[in-house]
C-alpha cells in the first residue's frame, strides 16, 4: 500500500479528496496497487479558518471511517501577509450544505509541522506528502528540518497553474493564500508534482456523474451530492471541478496524467501577479524542480473516483 500524509484545508473538494483516500484504504483494495495507507491528516487555515478546517477534518475522519488516523492542526494563517479565505465558494463552515455528525474525538496534541517532520523522520522514503491547501505547514517543516525533502517519498500538490488563475487572473487560490510558503516549498530541492488548474478544471461533476453518486447510500446522500451541488451548477455538459481529488488520484494512478518537467517559480512581489506560478518548460541546463500536469484522462479519472466511492459506500452503508 502507498503511504500518504494529507495536508488539507477542508473545504468541499478537500472532503471529496479525503473520501477518495478513505475509499482506497478499504479492505477491497488490500491486494491492489490502487490502495492507500493514510498515516495522518494535517490541517491549515485556507478555504476557511483553522478551527473550521480542523473540525471538518475530524468530522470527515469519523464519517469516512478512517479509524484512528491522527488529525493534527497546523498553521492558522500565511507566513507574512494578510489572510485570504474562500468562504464565498465553500460556505461559511467550509462544507457548504453538508452537515456531518459532530466528531466524538478531538485532534491530536501538538502542531502539524512537528507531526510532518517526525512522521517522515520515522519512515524515510516511504511516505508521499499530498498537499491540497496553502503550503504553510510544509514550508515551516522544510525550514525546521531540511531533511524532510530527502525523507519524503514524493510531494504531490493541488495548486498553481501554468496558464491562468482562479482567485484572480494570475493566481490559483492555494498559491495566493501563502505565496511565500509556496516559494519555499518549490525552492526546497525536491521535485514537486503540481496538479494545477490546467488539469483540475477538467475534473468536472456533470449530471451523469451526479446520477452515479445518488445511489451511494449515506456517502452519496450526506456528502457527495450536497457537496457537488453547493460547489457549482451541475449540467449535462459540465459542473464544478473537484480540484483536490486530482492530487489523491495521481498518487493512486499516475498514468491518468501527462506531466512535463519544468522550472516553477512563485511570484511573491508582483502587484497584479502575486501568487502566480511562473512555469518554464524550457529548462536548458537547469534542474527541473517540478513535474507539471498538462493533461488528464478524464474518463479514467471518473472511473477511478466513482469505482472507489462505490466501494466506500458499501462499507459505510
Amino acid at each position: 500500500m502507498k503511504k500518504v500524509l494529507i495536508d488539507c484545508d477542508p473545504g468541499i473538494d478537500d472532503a471529496l479528496a479525503l473520501a477518495l483516500a478513505a475509499g482506497s484504504a478499504t479492505s477491497d483494495f488490500a491486494e491492489s496497487a490502487n490502495s492507500l495507507d493514510v498515516v495522518g491528516i494535517t490541517t491549515v487555515g485556507g478555504n476557511v479558518d483553522l478551527p473550521l478546517t480542523t473540525a471538518n477534518a475530524l468530522a470527515l475522519r469519523e464519517f469516512l471511517a478512517l479509524g484512528d488516523v491522527p488529525v493534527t492542526p497546523g498553521s492558522a494563517g500565511a507566513l507574512l501577509r494578510h489572510t485570504v479565505r474562500a468562504a464565498a465558494v465553500h460556505g461559511s463552515t467550509g462544507l457548504g450544505d453538508v452537515v456531518l455528525p459532530a466528531p466524538r474525538r478531538g485532534p491530536s496534541e501538538g502542531h502539524a509541522v512537528d507531526f510532518i517532520v517526525e512522521t517522515l523522520r520515522a519512515a524515510p522514503g516511504e511516505i508521499t506528502l499530498v498537499a491540497v491547501g496553502p503550503l504553510t505547514n510544509l514550508a515551516l517543516a522544510v525550514r525546521r528540518e531540511p531533511r524532510v525533502v530527502e525523507w519524503a517519498r514524493g510531494l504531490v500538490i493541488m495548486g498553481g497553474s501554468y496558464t491562468r488563475g482562479n482567485h484572480n487572473p494570475a493566481a490559483e487560490f492555494n498559491m495566493l493564500a501563502d505565496p511565500e510558503a509556496a516559494a519555499i516549498v518549490f525552492e526546497a530541492g525536491w521535485t514537486v508534482t503540481m496538479l494545477g488548474l490546467d488539469v483540475t478544471l477538467t475534473a468536472t461533476v456533470t449530471s451523469a456523474v451526479l446520477e452515479r453518486m445518488r445511489p451511494l447510500g449515506r456517502l452519496g446522500k450526506e456528502l457527495l451530492v450536497p457537496a457537488s451541488q453547493f460547489y457549482g451548477v451541475v449540467t449535462a455538459e459540465g459542473g464544478p471541478a473537484l480540484h483536490d481529488a486530482c492530487a489523491v488520484a495521481y498518487v493512486l494512478d499516475p498514468s491518468l496524467f501527462t506531466c512535463v518537467p519544468a522550472v516553477v517559480n512563485v511570484e511573491t512581489a508582483g502587484q497584479f501577479t502575486r501568487g502566480m506560478t511562473v512555469t518554464d518548460f524550457k529548462i536548458g541546463d537547469r534542474r527541473a524542480n517540478a513535474l507539471v500536469a498538462t493533461a488528464m484522462d478524464v474518463q479514467r479519472f471518473w472511473d477511478l473516483m466513482l469505482g472507489t466511492y462505490e466501494k466506500l459506500a458499501a462499507r459505510l452503508g
